[in-house]
Parts: structure tokens; C-alpha cells; sequence
């Protein structure tokens, strides 16, 4: 007798007189397929994506202008209006971008766009990276110690007898003082009677609203004279005309130090708002002052063959290309300086420090020991320099 095939337990667990759905041997069943709408995640809604489209533009336009101020600062005179930018923005602009970039839908375009903008402008920032080097040794003790200071219009606004407390306290042996102007910018023999009382045993030498002040022989006076000035500048007088004084002076044993005293023009009017023309004709006019004076002390400094110390106020701060302009070799002095971020004006007194306006700069052979800025006490918007320097050996 046959074998009788086993019933398939499906089959065995039908119900005889009830309608069952049909079974089709071999085909499994599934659910229906998903769309392909529903296989990928829902776009996001309007007000998720425009934060990261705002940082996804910022960071693009940040770079692009980082880039552009690399290539105009100092080259083109309209670009001066922008190179009041504070220096940290710089830093701080790509570094908030970064942040932001954390929790952005685009994180990565993000940042890539703020991590290269952070590399082309981290220079710009005004930061020392420097500061811990400390300079150059302990001073030997025929260091000199030398006082840059913008006065700030003496006689005009009753803080002369505190500015002579200041220069008196500094026991400098070499003064370089900008912005001497009184009584509508002329010395007067009398002022300059008691400069000279003040300080005995200085040499006192003054060119229009410079004056520099040495306790060591002063070897030669030479008044750095710019060459394409415009007219009426030129004509105005030395104040104007002149704006940097060269010293030589004689440190002992035979050898010469040059000390550069500097006072560049300003480059804009705060008096004049964006919207004002003559905000821009001051700004082109200051910009005609400015390139000669910037080309005088690049060419006297590329041919003296001694070395040389110069500071003073530049009027320009860290972001601003114009510090291409002087000459190959010249150092900033501040490695010798333990601040962070030094910065020498401030917008409005008594506001906070913001902008370095005053640099020192030397030459290879100059040794600089210690560099920091001091304490006007109000006489002046600015902060005074000090440094020790050395010259090594004898000629």
C-alpha cells in the first residue's frame, strides 16, 4: 500500500466549510515596498536650514574679506577706511564661526571656511605670539633705556605738569616724544627753556612737533625729508613736513646707534561719518601725507649703516598692510614684551585699550631686554614705550 503524503500543517489547520484566502505554494509574502520618499529622512523645515545657510555665507564672506584686506591694506587708499577693523577681529570672527559650526546642519563647510580664514588672518590679530620669549638677557650696564611717548599736544589741555611728572619718573637716558605742539603748533623759547631745565645734562633737539632728548652724545641731527609732500602740506611748516627725526647718537666705544623719532599722519577724521564726502577727501588727502613719509624713512633707514632703534606712533595698527613698508631686517621689538595683546590708544579716554598704534623696531644688531608699555596718567590718549637696548661688543 502507497504512502499517503503528509498534509502540510498549513493546510492541516484549515477549517472545513470556511472560505480561507488562498495559499500559493513557494511565494512568500511581504508588506508593500517603501516609496522612496519614505525610505530617506524628511527635509528639514525652513527655520532649521537658514541658520546654517547664515553660517555657511558668513564664514565664505569673512574669508573672502580676510583675503581681499591681505591684498589692499596698504595699497589702496580707500581700503584705509576698513583697516580700522580692531585687530582681533581677526581672531575672534573664525573663532565664533568654529563654535557655531559644532551644532550646524553644514559643520564641516563651516568650518573649513573659519579654520582657513583663522590661518590668513591670525597674523592681523595684533596677538604677541612672542611673549614668551622674553627678550634678549639681562641688560649689561651700559644698556640704554629709552622712552617713546605721543604727548599729546602740550600746554592745551592742563596736563603738562602731570606729562613732566611722567618723563621725569621714566629716568630715560633717550626720549623720543611726538605731537610737541603749542600755541597753534610754534615752540616757544620759553617752553623749550624749561624742557631744558628739566632735563640737565640732555641734548635737546626739536624738528616741528618732534623732540628728542638724549643723555648720550648726540653725533648727528638729520630731519628725514619725504619727497612728493603735497604743496600746501610742504609749505605749512616743519610740523607737518617733517615727521621723523633721526638721531645718531654715540653709546660708547666707537660704536652708533641711529634712534628713529616717528609720528606718521593719521589716516581718517573721526570728525566725519561714512556718509560724508569729506570723510574721503581728508582720507585721500591723509593718504597723499602718508606715502612720502612712508618712503623717506624706508629709504634713510635701507641706507644708514648703523643700527638702528625706531619708535614712535605710526598710526597703524597690526591689521594694516602699511608695516610692509618698512624695510627688510627691521624686527618688532616685542618679543621682548610679556604682554599677550599690547596696545597702546584708546578710542575715548578712559575706555579700555584697544588698538596699538605705537611700535618700536630695531635692527639685527640691537638687543632688546625688556619692552612694555607704560602709563600716560592722562596727559595723553596714548601709552608711552620703554625699552632697555644694548649694542654687543665694540667696534
Amino acid at each position: 500500500m502507497a504512502a499517503v503524503p503528509a498534509v502540510p500543517a498549513a493546510l492541516r489547520r484549515l477549517v472545513p466549510g470556511r472560505r480561507q484566502p488562498p495559499v500559493e505554494v513557494g511565494v512568500t509574502t511581504a508588506a508593500p515596498a517603501d516609496t522612496a520618499a519614505d525610505q530617506t529622512s524628511p527635509a528639514p523645515p525652513a527655520r532649521r536650514r537658514w541658520p546654517a545657510a547664515v553660517l555657511v555665507g558668513g564664514a565664505a564672506l569673512w574669508l573672502a574679506f580676510t583675503a581681499a584686506h591681505l591684498v589692499l591694506s596698504g595699497r589702496w587708499w580707500l581700503w584705509l577706511a576698513v583697516d580700522t577693523v580692531p585687530p582681533p577681529a581677526f581672531l575672534l570672527v573664525p573663532l565664533v564661526l568654529g563654535v557655531g559650526a559644532a551644532v550646524s546642519r553644514r559643520r564641516r563647510t563651516v568650518a573649513l571656511l573659519a579654520a582657513v580664514g583663522l590661518l590668513l588672518g591670525a597674523g592681523l590679530s595684533g596677538v604677541n605670539i612672542r611673549w614668551w620669549q622674553g627678550g634678549d638677557g639681562e641688560p649689561p650696564v651700559d644698556a640704554l633705556r629709552v622712552f617713546s611717548w605721543n604727548t599729546g599736544y602740550w600746554d592745551s589741555g592742563g596736563e603738562t605738569e602731570e606729562l613732566y611728572r611722567v618723563l621725569r619718573d621714566a629716568d630715560a637716558d633717550v626720549y623720543l616724544l611726538q605731537e610737541y605742539w603749542y600755541e597753534r603748533g610754534r615752540p616757544t623759547e620759553a617752553t623749550l627753556d624749561r624742557l631744558r631745565a628739566e632735563f640737565p645734562g640732555f641734548q635737546v633737539v626739536v624738528l616741528g612737533e618732534l623732540v628728542t632728548l638724549s643723555r648720550v652724545p648726540v653725533l648727528r641731527q638729520v630731519p628725514v625729508e619725504p619727497v612728493g609732500l603735497p604743496p600746501a602740506v610742504a609749505e605749512a611748516g616743519d610740523e607737518w613736513r617733517y615727521k621723523t627725526l633721526r638721531t645718531d647718537l654715540d653709546v660708547g666705544g666707537g660704536r652708533v646707534l641711529s634712534a628713529y623719532n616717528v609720528h606718521l599722519p593719521v589716516q581718517i577724521s573721526p570728525e566725519h561719518g561714512l556718509l560724508d564726502g569729506d570723510f574721503y577727501r581728508i582720507m585721500r588727502g591723509q593718504h597723499a601725507q602718508r606715502e612720502p613719509q612712508w618712503r623717506a624713512l624706508a629709504r634713510d633707514v635701507r641706507d644708514n649703516p648703523h643700527p638702528v632703534l625706531l619708535a614712535g606712533d605710526l598710526n597703524t595698527t597690526p591689521a594694516m598692510g602699511d608695516l610692509r613698508k618698512l624695510p627688510d631686517g627691521l624686527r618688532d621689538a616685542s618679543y621682548a614684551m610679556p604682554s599677550l595683546y599690547p596696545a597702546s590708544w584708546a578710542h575715548r579716554p578712559g575706555w579700555p585699550y584697544g588698538w596699538r598704534l605705537d611700535w618700536a623696531f630695531v635692527s639685527p644688531q640691537v638687543r632688546v631686554h625688556s619692552y612694555h608699555f607704560g602709563d600716560g596718567r592722562g596727559a595723553s590718549d596714548h601709552r608711552p614705550q620703554q625699552l632697555s637696548v644694548s649694542l654687543p661688543g665694540r667696534n
